[in-house]
Parts: structure tokens; sequence; C-alpha cells
């Protein structure tokens, strides 16, 4: 490990690091831009295709849902198949059902296509951060200013959504914010081909953290990979698709109606049985044992904190800004703008912070920024100005994206270098999940076509947000203060290990 500090410095990428993060990014952007993106299109496609508001809740939840549940297995099938080929099929998978999206024809076909969108996303996302951890040679910091940029290029395409959104259905309708994914998946599937070295090459690359590559004893890199937890997976599926399920049903039918009551029983009971099965199949997709280290479940935790609020505000604030508001998609977009530039700056500046004081200050400081954000947001109503929003729609993204790459950091610091593609699976799981739930409860607290049905589902989705970033900011407290060193002392002790 010493010839890594001096072949690689933490404070400048290699050109090598470099385009391996431009590629990666690529599939980061898309996975997070279809997040956002489809928001500002809500009411175009309810009106287009006859869907109301819980269809329109299906049409953004089908995608986050697939996602969250099938990238714990896509993590096993990247250490089974190669991180690099799996990412490749995911980019392919993407940019067909991006396809069908753009030529659906009722809501049924578009909440399909958007759930085969989400297969396509998960495939990428956590091989795209194991790539990136692996050219990074497992540099604490080195990996924590990639992985910044990486979070980087992803938050600024989850706020630049709207806007971009708002743009494109104002010149070309809604179909082309699906239609848009073509060309850059186009970009990435090239980039990966040319810039992402095989396996087999990459200890050859002198670019790439050879002294890292040739201390690992000989059985790291004979290890046999994970297997597939089908069982796992199953229940998994049924637990999280019954509970949002349940969760945006519950105000048109009632919380009493047999559907709803039956899927609250049947998620209990299936996620119930998931954490039996993964405490005894001998390659469980989901490892319990992480959740026995502190920092790993204090910022998995978080992560839920931070995309359930986002999210499900995201999913409400377009149906303020356009049926309470009057605007139209375009300048519901443009109102979105302020998101953006809050989140490129604090990205970028959040990996400086990380590699100088850990992952602790940054989380807790970007939770404290984004609550206040929630909390201001809950005094608009529906004659409140657009300068109102102003400084809710910068704090929120400042907080997060201070905190978003130092919780990423942190959970790939807390455990083994050769566990890093399975931890990263699992927190963004469990973000991509509380997204789900986000939309889900949030969109049912504003369902109805009144204004003041809305703005009183603001009121409370606020009010939620506020709550969970300060639970956010004590478990940002239970994080390891300078995870970085940590990570990297836990990292020696398994190359050391005979």
């Amino acid at each position: 490990m010493s010839g890594m500090n001096s072949d690689i410095s933490p404070s400048r990428l290699t050109p090598a690091l470099g385009r391996v993060l431009a590629t990666v990014s690529v599939g980061f952007v898309v996975t997070q831009l279809d997040v956002t993106i489809v928001n500002i299109a809500l009411p175009k496609i309810g009106a287009d295709l006859h869907a109301d508001v819980a269809g329109l809740q299906w049409v953004v939840d089908a995608y986050t849902l697939a996602f969250a549940v099938l990238m714990l297995s896509a993590g096993a099938l990247g250490d089974r198949l190669g991180a690099r080929r799996m990412y490749a099929l995911g980019i392919v998978l993407f940019a067909l059902a991006s396809l069908a999206c753009g030529l659906a024809l009722d809501a049924s076909m578009l909440v399909a296509a958007r759930a085969v969108q989400g297969i396509g996303a998960a495939a990428m996302l956590p091989n795209s951060l194991a790539l990136l951890n692996q050219s990074s040679g497992h540099d604490p910091k080195l990996r924590a200013r990639a992985v910044g940029l990486w979070t980087a290029a992803g938050a600024v395409s989850i706020a630049a959504g709207p806007v971009l959104g708002g743009l494109l259905i104002a010149a070309f309708g809604w179909r082309s914010i699906f239609l848009v994914n073509l060309p850059i998946c186009a970009a990435g599937l090239l980039a990966t081909w040319y810039w992402v070295p095989r396996p087999e090459q990459a200890p050859r690359d002198a670019h790439f953290d050879t002294a890292a590559t040739s201390a690992r004893p000989a059985h790291a890199a004979q290890s046999q990979p994970r297997g597939l937890d089908l069982g796992g997976q199953c229940l998994a599926i049924v637990a999280l698709t019954a509970f949002v399920a349940a969760v945006i049903e519950w105000r048109p039918l009632g919380l009493s109606h047999p559907l709803v009551a039956g899927g609250f029983v049947l998620a209990a009971i299936a996620a119930s049985a998931f954490v039996v099965v993964e405490s005894r199949v001998a390659t469980p997709m989901l490892p319990l044992e992480l959740f026995g280290k502190r920092t790993f479940s204090a910022a998995v935790l978080f992560g839920i904190c931070v995309n359930l609020t986002y999210y499900g505000m995201v999913f409400v604030l377009s149906l303020y800004l356009q049926r309470v508001r009057g605007y139209t998609a375009l300048q519901a977009g443009l109102a979105f703008l302020p998101l953006t530039g809050g989140f490129l700056l604090s990205n970028v500046a959040s990996g400086w912070v990380v590699g100088r004081f850990g992952a602790r200050v940054p989380m807790l400081a970007g939770a404290v920024t984004a609550g206040l954000g929630y909390g201001l947001l809950h005094l608009v109503d529906a004659n409140s100005s657009l300068l109102a929003l102003l400084l809710p729609f910068l704090l929120i993204p400042s907080g997060m994206g201070l905190a978003v790459p130092a919780m990423t950091t942190a959970v790939l610091a807390s455990v083994e270098a050769k566990r890093a593609g399975t931890a990263s699976a699992v927190l963004n799981t469990a973000r991509q999940a509380g997204g789900a739930v986000g939309v889900a409860a949030f969109g049912a607290l504003a369902s109805g076509a009144a204004a003041s049905q809305i703005v009183a589902g603001l009121h409370g989705a606020t009010a939620v947000s506020a709550a969970l970033l300060v639970l956010a900011g004590v478990l940002a407290c239970l994080v390891h203060p300078e995870p970085h060193r940590a990570g990297q002392a836990r990292n020696k002790a398994a190359e050391a290990r005979p």
C-alpha cells in the first residue's frame, strides 16, 4: 500500500481514471435523470394517456421499484460476469426501454416500459461505482475525490431533470424526455468499449494502481464470485412492491380496503421471510452482517431519509407548480433551475471536505442545511411568490450535494475493498427504495384535483421531510469521524490476511 501514495496523488485524477470516471458518469446521469425528468411531464402524460394521480405515481415508481429491488442481484451478477460487461448490458437495455417509453400507446405500456428501464438502471449503477472504486486503486482520498465528481454528475442530472424536461416538452412533446436517452446511451456504450479496460488489462495499465494490485494476495484474485439469491430476490420484490402499492392506493381506496390492508400484511410477511432467508442462505443478496458496522448502517439509513424526502418532494412540487400555480411544463422546469447550481457546487466541494475532515462533518452539515430548506418550504402556500421558493430551492440541493458524496464514501470505507460492489449496491438499493416510498407517500398526501388538497399535501410532505432530515443529522453523528482512515486500515488488514 505504500506504493499507492507515491504513484497516485490523492489530489489529482490520472488521465485513465478520468476516462473511466467520465464513462461511468454517463450511466449515472441517465439513471438519475429518469428519476426526476418524468415528474415535470406528469400532467401532460396524464392528459394524453388518461391517467389519474395514482397512475402517475406508478409511472414514477415502476422505474424506482425495479431499480431498487434488482440492484443487489445486479451487483452479484457483476461479481460473476464482470462489472464492465454488466454495465454495458445495462446501457443497452436502458436504451431499448427508453425507446419503448417514447412509443407507449397507453399508461399500462408506459408503466411496463418504465419497469424495464429500472432493470437497466439496476445493472448500471452498482457496477459503475464498482468500476470507479477499482480504477482508483481503492485509495481512500483519491476515491473520495472521484466519488465526489461521479456523484456531482448524477446529482446535477437529478436537479437538471425538471429543467431539461420542461424544455424538451415545450419543443417536442413529453415523449422526447425518454427518446433523449438514446444518444446518451450510445455515447456511454462506445466509451465503455474504448475507455474501460477489461479485467485482464487493468493490472497492466500504468495509469492504474498496479502496486495495489500486485500487493493483493494470490487467492484474492481467485475468490469465487457470489451466487444469485433467487429466493431473497423474489421476496424483496414482493415486499417492496406490495408496500408501495398499498401506500399509493390507501388514499383513494381507504386503509380498510382489502387490497390496501392485504398489501401491508403481505409486505410485512414477505419482509420477515426475507430477513429469515438472508440470515440462512449461503450467498445472501443482502449480507446482514454488514449492518453490524455502525458507520455502514447509519450511512444507509441516512441515504433512505435523503432520497425519500427529495424524490417525494419533487413529485409534489411538480403538481403544485403546474396544477396550483398554473405553470406550463417549461415554466415549471425553469422554476427548478436553482436546484442545479446548488447541487453542482456542493457536490464538488464535498470531495475536498471529506478528504480533509472525514464523512461526518459534511453529512451533518448537509442534513441541517437541507432540513432548513424543507422547513422554509413548509411556509409556502398557493399565493406565495416565486421568490419564496428560491431560498429553499438553494438550501435543499446544497445540503444534499454536500452530504451524499460523503455518505457514499463512508459506506465504501466501512467495508473491505473486495465488498465494495456489494456495499454500493446495498446503499443504492436502500436509496431507490426510499425514493419509491417517498413518491408513493407524498403523492398520496397530495392526491386530489383541488388546489387546496395539493397545498395541504405539500405542507404535510415538507413537515415529514424536515423531521426525517433531523433524524438524518442524528445518524450522521454515528458515522466514524474519519472513515477514510478507518477504511484504509481495514483494507490493509484484508490484504495482509494469509
